[in-house]
């Protein structure tokens, strides 16, 4: 990189991939793409999930949604949970009218997930969209985490 370049440099502790994200501030000889690429390389991942190529601990699974625990949780209950059809949605920001029915369907699989591991009764739902939230796959996803007392702010 050019010396002088100013760069945001911000660890997102993603979940699923403990990738970092580097967003642009400055002009510089790098397109932003360039780091944002090999993010994208991970939805991959949860297409292997779906389809069982790579193992997961599923925690619920209907023919819309797949539920299953985080590889490195934040809490001691820490479940993603995923639409098995992309369909363009690879974060919230990105949501259609059209994609109303699984967005549903998402957060009601929140629920189940939370009453299966016992934390119905407190539990939080995130959703991380775009870079600067953090997000590191982009397919969409929900994180339920509970078993633990939650503070706040969150963020």
């Amino acid at each position: 990189m050019a010396a002088g370049t100013s760069f945001l440099s911000r660890q997102c502790v993603a979940t699923t991939t403990r990738t970092l994200v580097t967003a642009k501030l400055k002009h510089s000889s790098y397109h932003f793409s360039t780091f944002l690429l090999p993010l994208r390389t991970h939805s991959r991942r949860f297409d292997k999930i779906i389809s069982k190529e790579i193992s997961s601990n599923i925690v619920y699974e209907d023919d819309k949604v797949l539920a299953f625990r985080d590889i490195n949780p934040q809490a001691p209950v820490h479940v993603l949970i995923i639409p098995k059809l992309r369909d363009g949605l690879t974060e919230l920001g990105k949501a259609e009218a059209r994609h109303g029915e699984i967005l549903g369907r998402l957060l009601y699989a929140a629920k189940i997930v939370a009453e299966k591991e016992g934390i119905v009764e407190g539990f939080r739902v995130v959703i991380n969209s775009g870079a600067s939230a953090c997000q590191s796959v982009y397919h969409l996803h929900l994180h339920v985490l509970g078993g633990r007392q939650m503070k706040w702010p969150p963020g």
